[in-house]
């Protein structure tokens, strides 16, 4: 019964989650300067008679819902912050704002989680237990999730289960896809100075040439994963940057290399930075250089509990029927800080199909030209809500 209630009431506020979506994504604002979006979530909050707290994290925004008996407590998260891009789309919603775009769906992901807290708030009073509405700021590169995890989001009430999603467009719009165990990677970056001896170029015999040596330490580090890793355990290892020099015929003194190393796997992810500095010290020593060499953690890869995502399989497949409900083939080797909540609590992360080829709804995350299916809105909202419904009924 109450998933007809359910669709009915997500059926019911549609226009308006479209439309506050869409404002949202005309004021798009970058990791920890969403002022403006966390003001709107509060105020959505606050006006359907949520108990809001506000500033958590600097701009996050937590949402409580207590159910009218004693019982668990879902954590259900959205993301909030933009991508310093400039949108390339021609809609009325286009971003107001040069050089900020919210490429990464996550306005889409806020207007989920307040369609969902609409209706469950709605239906409180046939609910045992507590969720809470967790609006998280700087998912992109800086990392929200943890400063709020470090500010108490977890506790009062302790939260027992996490869920959350995120818009993929190369899902169709009206289904979800879902995984067992790793999802997402750990998105660690890194970053190596070699230091040489520079000179002219035209006596490369009396220099020691950082860009011979940086040359020789990208090509070496592929080999990490082609033959120091098992490779039933995937491992990327990308340099993306590479600086040298300011002109042609002065060797420099120093190379700078930039890049990103990503597993599915925590053990493996412990020994990536030893495996790379290893290499970089045989080669860099070799040939007479130094180096610096600098790994910076980020999120750890996002594991999703087997039976959590079961139960958000039977419960997704009774509102949007289980011909919708897919299983992802393969995780992506994208970064997620969702990780953190995962691992402090059994949760699970779907991919929210927004993709629609007949609409031109095709480009890919972090596009300029990205845009979501809106009906993914009433999706998300209405899985999110059932998924809670079901969460706080079993016994578990």
């Amino acid at each position: 019964m109450l998933t007809q209630e359910i669709k009915e009431m997500a059926s019911d506020i549609r226009d308006k989650l479209i439309e506050t979506r869409r404002a949202l994504h005309m004021q798009p604002e970058l990791a920890f300067e969403e002022i403006k979006t966390s003001r709107l979530i509060a105020e959505y909050l606050k006006q359907i008679n949520i108990e809001t707290t506000e500033g958590v994290a600097k701009t996050g925004v937590v949402g409580l819902i207590r159910g009218s008996k004693p019982g668990k407590t879902l954590a259900i998260r959205a993301d909030m912050d933009a991508l310093p891009i400039t949108e390339e789309n021609c809609c009325d919603y286009k971003s107001t704002i040069d050089g900020k775009m919210h490429a990464c769906g996550h306005d889409a992901h806020i207007t989920c989680l307040l369609g969902a807290a609409e209706i469950l708030n709605n239906l409180k009073d046939r609910l045992s237990g507590n969720i809470k509405l967790i609006f998280q700021p700087a998912e992109e590169g800086v990392g929200g999730a943890l400063p709020m995890i470090e500010e108490g989001v977890m506790e009062n009430p302790k939260v027992d289960a996490c869920i959350a999603a995120h818009v993929w467009p190369e899902v169709p719009a009206g289904k979800i896809a879902v995984k067992h165990g790793a999802i997402m990677a750990s998105p660690d970056d890194f970053e190596i100075i070699i230091k040489g001896k520079g000179g002219h170029g035209a006596m490369p015999h009396a220099v020691i040439d950082p860009i011979v040596i940086g040359c020789q330490v990208v090509n070496a580090l592929q080999t990490i994963a082609s033959r120091k890793v098992n490779p039933l355990k995937p491992v990327v290892i990308s340099v993306c940057s590479f600086h040298s020099g300011t002109c042609t015929n002065v060797i420099p003194d120093t190379a700078v290399i930039k890049g990103t190393a990503r597993t599915l796997d925590r053990d493996l992810r412990n020994s990536i930075a030893g495996l790379i500095e290893e290499i970089i010290a045989g080669i860099v020593h070799s040939m007479g250089g130094e180096y610096e060499f600098n790994f910076k953690y980020l999120y750890p890869p996002t594991i999703n509990d087997t039976t959590i995502t079961d139960l958000l399989v039977h419960s997704t497949s009774k509102v949007i029927g289980q011909e919708n409900v897919l299983w992802a083939e393969d995780p992506s080797m994208g970064g997620e800080d969702f990780a953190f909540f995962a691992e402090k609590a059994p949760s699970t992360f779907f991919r929210l199909g927004c993709g629609n080829v007949a609409k031109g709804l095709v480009y890919p995350i972090h596009n300029a030209r990205f845009d979501v299916d809106e009906d993914c809105i009433t999706v998300g909202a209405s899985v999110f809500a059932q998924f809670a419904v079901d969460y706080l009924s079993e016994e578990m």
